[in-house]
């Protein structure tokens, strides 16, 4: 399981704490090179989400593992009121509010420091709560996803980006050696942290995806739960509701 997949394999530290220490370190390299490790293609599949959460028309939403803030600054196009963005790093949040207050959103967009196992947000809070790449750096997965469904509204909306791995030949031998061989060389040419990005590709290719996601989501509480396979499956695009 994805929870015994850490950063660094010698730290004392806890998951939680490594995956922290791990995004401060490359938070200033973080954008280009998921352009460069994607090949682009992250941003269509972003288009995509925000296509799912802007048809339910949300006032409210929250960007859990926010980074940056790439996907919570594209959610601004829904015109919801308010957008929060959430992640334990924050070194990626200073980067983040500088691309935010460059577009003028800064008085639609908080940027939040907190652990999404344990938001300061009150029960069913949010219209819409979006996560691109980070369910699979949760320390307690089932912990994290039970925050998600107190905070979420009855009948709201909550979307997943993540990695996933293809089932079909030739596409599944070919991820494998990219993320295996070519991301973490990728890594560790253009990041001060070459251990971030192999640890990137490992979480990646053990996390949960497909209907062994959606089965834990359900488990849960959610409803309205599907998969959606995107790019030959390297990523998938999740949703479900609340009752």
């Amino acid at each position: 399981m994805s929870e015994k997949i850490t950063p660094y394999k010698n730290s004392a530290l806890g998951k939680k704490e490594q995956v922290e220490q791990m995004f401060d370190t490359i938070s200033g390299n973080y954008d280009n090179l998921n352009r460069v490790i994607s090949f682009g293609i992250d941003i269509k599949w972003r288009k995509k989400v925000l296509k799912i959460v802007s048809d339910k028309k949300p006032k409210i939403i929250l960007d859990i593992a926010t980074g940056t803030g790439d996907l919570a600054i594209l959610m601004a196009q829904t015109n919801a009121d308010k957008i929060i963005g959430l992640d334990i790093s924050s070194g990626m949040l200073e980067v983040g509010k500088k691309k935010i207050a460059a577009k003028n959103l800064s008085q639609t967009i908080e940027m939040v420091l907190g652990d999404s196992e344990n938001m300061p947000f009150e029960d069913n809070h949010f219209d819409a709560i979006t996560v691109a790449f980070g369910v699979r750096n949760f320390e307690n997965l089932d912990k994290g996803l039970s925050e998600i469904l107190r905070v979420l509204k009855p009948n709201g909306i909550f979307v997943i980006l993540e990695t996933s791995v293809p089932d079909k030949t030739p596409y599944k031998q070919g991820y494998g050696f990219y993320t295996k061989n070519i991301l973490p060389l990728i890594g560790k040419i253009f990041s001060k942290d070459d251990a971030a990005y192999g640890y990137l590709s490992e979480s990646a290719a053990n996390f949960p995806y497909g209907e062994k996601l959606n089965n834990i989501l359900r488990k849960i509480g959610f409803i309205d739960v599907k998969a959606m396979p995107q790019t030959f499956g390297v990523a998938t695009i999740y949703s479900a509701s609340k009752k």
